[in-house]
């Protein structure tokens, strides 16, 4: 296995509220990410508020973790920025919220000019795959993600 590299979030939180990412977004996700020469992953601790049934989290909160990661997975992977285009989820089981951190992964599976595919799966607190999700994004050309959606080139998502 590769080593994982810690990703930094660029974007101005005041600004970019965004529910995954954003660390200024009080009742979102606060997601983070880390990749590897695979794919990019990201780990979360589920709260008694983002549940569905008593002690399960909601199938939409873990769809948008997996959404979320596969989202990120465009600005490492692909170079660009996208919207999510379609999206299959696959439920295997419940994710208990009481078994503690969910770990996600995005893998790129196909890109050409207008779109990029990830394979994204959620896995609970003892590692046992819970969700899965195929989602095909379609993607911008560099130049106006950058002009239109403030993509900020691949080059800013790493510490210097």
């Amino acid at each position: 296995m590769s080593q994982r590299v810690k990703i930094k979030n660029p974007f101005d939180h005041s600004l970019n509220g965004c529910f995954g990412c954003s660390e200024g977004n009080p009742v979102g996700l606060k997601l983070s990410f880390e990749e590897d020469e695979q794919g990019l992953y990201a780990e979360w601790e589920p709260e008694t508020h983002f549940q569905g049934y008593v002690n399960v989290l909601h199938g939409g909160i873990a769809a948008t973790l997996m959404d979320e990661t596969g989202a990120w997975g465009v600005y490492i992977k692909a170079g660009t920025s996208g919207v999510t285009s379609t999206m299959t989820v696959k439920y295997m089981k419940p994710v208990y919220i009481s078994k503690g951190k969910v770990r996600i992964e995005a893998i790129m599976t196909s890109r050409d000019e207008k779109s990029a595919r990830f394979l994204c799966k959620l896995f609970d607190g003892d590692g046992k795959q819970c969700a899965e999700a195929d989602i095909e994004y379609y993607i911008y050309p560099e130049e106006i993600a950058r002009r239109r959606y403030y993509y900020p080139g691949r080059e800013a998502f790493y510490s210097v």
